[in-house]
């Protein structure tokens, strides 16, 4: 059962028992390029640019340059995979974690002498001591900034109050203890926390853990308001599973880490050290994120100087393709759950599910389904838009749908736009309202209108019949019985 995984490890065994849900490869493959484009077409899906579909993790075990060192890829990359490794049902997730928000088991520091992370120690004193020998890290693209790390769950302490937050950044190797940490502006707590130790002077000790439980990897993607600076994430994953997440204390900083990661990178953040974010290749990109496009090099990033990498033996590195559907799993289905959460206080029994689409990378476009039970819930429906944009900012559009329309079939959703929708009267648009940067459209040389980069127009696409018109809205009623009498393989 899902509900015996701990570990990277035991995940993976878990889905070895599940038809469709994991390969291996021992062919050759290259971290710069090879590995993400081979995976484009396997499973990416998300916005990728096509052809690509949804299909089962993929396990590399022959990364040239690494031999015994397989990267794992897609791991999150199908709901149906989300769903068999939190042992829940796949179209309910986000109701899953905001049950799971509402009772945290806090993290707890292991017992064990030696934990898992640190079977292996590699310190920043030894001799030859380089992370890009030590971390099979890729690149999504042959035109990226470097090779990136794109599942590293980083957690700190703020240096003052003590408050602990885990979240995922995009890291980019430069040298053989160096870093490039790219924080999206005033969007991450650890950022924070970052921007006070510098302002104290301080540098901000930190862990990045990688190839842990992949509820520890769907926790991390909460944002505020639903966890506000001070909560840490790691005690939804703890509710996920029933039982408390084990944490390790580092050997060279003063941070704690992930107990059973494969990979732990240990380091501080410089105050007032920055770097161009290609600083290996100088090509002014970085990385392909969620919109589905290779974004910019950011010109000034914070630096994590590395004290040490320790790992358990045999490691196996973790990656993702930044358009990918495993980003949408990670930010969209805590998105769906923050808004369940914001809706069902304000309205409760309206909202009756929501989903993150992959078009917008789980961040910019959800479909909310509505309820109307009575002439008094006509209106509702563009309430509870304007909360889904309270609750996670940012969210570029939402789409709402009646609650006989399917939210996870996409078909479903625009027959609907296509019979219960007009332009002129049932959209409803919001400017100059902050989002995010990542967009292209959201920048001053797309849309002269907007005063900086990342604000945007935000719309409501109302696709919901009116209540006092709803008997004239049936669907055709077909018959509700088996098909298996006929095809019984079907």
């Amino acid at each position: 059962m899902a509900n015996k995984i701990t570990d990277l490890r035991s995940a993976i065994e878990y889905l070895k028992t599940i038809p469709g849900q994991w390969a291996e490869t021992d062919v050759e493959v290259d971290p710069w390029g090879e590995v993400s484009s081979v995976y484009k077409y396997i499973g990416a899906g998300g916005t990728v640019v096509r052809p690509t579909k949804i299909g089962p993790a993929l396990q590399y075990n022959n990364v040239k340059g690494f031999p015994g060192r397989p990267i794992v890829i897609g791991l999150l990359a199908s709901r149906e995979r989300v769903g068999h490794l939190l042992d829940y049902d796949k179209d309910r997730l986000g109701f899953l974690l905001a049950d799971c928000v509402q009772r945290p088991i806090d993290p707890v520091l292991t017992e064990e002498a030696t934990p898992p992370c640190q079977e292996e120690v590699y310190l920043a004193t030894d001799p030859g001591f380089d992370i890009r020998k030590i971390i099979p890290a890729s690149t999504n693209t042959p035109i990226d900034g470097g090779s990136y790390i794109t599942m590293g769950m980083a957690y700190a302490q703020d240096v003052e109050t003590g408050e602990k937050d885990i979240t995922i950044h995009r890291l980019c190797i430069h040298t053989e203890d160096e870093i490039a940490m790219f924080f999206t502006p005033g969007a991450r707590h650890i950022g924070a926390m970052r921007e006070k130790a510098e302002r104290l002077g301080k540098p901000l000790p930190i862990s990045i853990s990688i190839g842990v439980d992949p509820a520890i990897e769907i926790a991390a993607g909460f944002e505020p308001p639903t966890t506000p600076i001070g909560y840490d994430e790691l005690g939804i994953a703890g509710a996920i599973r029933g039982e408390a997440v084990k944490m390790a204390k580092c050997k060279t900083v003063n941070a704690e880490c992930i107990a059973n990661a494969e990979y732990v990178i240990e380091g501080e953040l410089i105050p007032n050290y920055y770097v161009r974010e290609d600083r290996v290749t100088e090509n002014g990109n970085a990385m392909p994120e969620f919109p589905g496009y290779v974004g910019p090099a950011y010109p000034n990033t914070p630096v994590l100087k590395v004290k040490a990498v320790t790992t358990r033996k045999n490691p196996i590195m973790q990656t993702c393709i930044g358009p990918s559907e495993e980003h949408r799993s990670m930010a969209g289905i805590p998105t769906e759950a923050s808004i369940l959460m914001m809706v069902e206080k304000a309205m409760p029994g309206r909202l009756v599910n929501c989903y993150a689409h992959p078009s917008g990378g789980g961040k910019y476009l959800a479909i909310l389904q509505i309820k109307k039970s009575q002439p008094s819930d006509e209106g509702r429906q563009r309430q509870a838009a304007l909360l889904a944009f309270s609750a996670f900012a940012e969210l570029k559009t939402v789409i709402l749908i009646d609650d006989d329309v399917d939210i996870f079939d996409t078909d479903d959703v625009l027959w609907a736009m296509q019979t219960r929708y007009q332009g002129d009267i049932d959209t409803i648009f919001i400017p100059g309202v902050r989002c995010h940067p990542l967009d292209p459209s959201e920048r001053t040389e797309y849309n002269p209108m907007i005063r900086d980069t990342g604000i945007t127009c935000k719309t409501i696409y109302d696709a919901t019949v009116p209540y006092n018109l709803k008997p004239k809205y049936v669907r055709a009623p077909f018959l509700d019985l088996d098909p298996a009498k006929w095809l019984p393989n079907y």
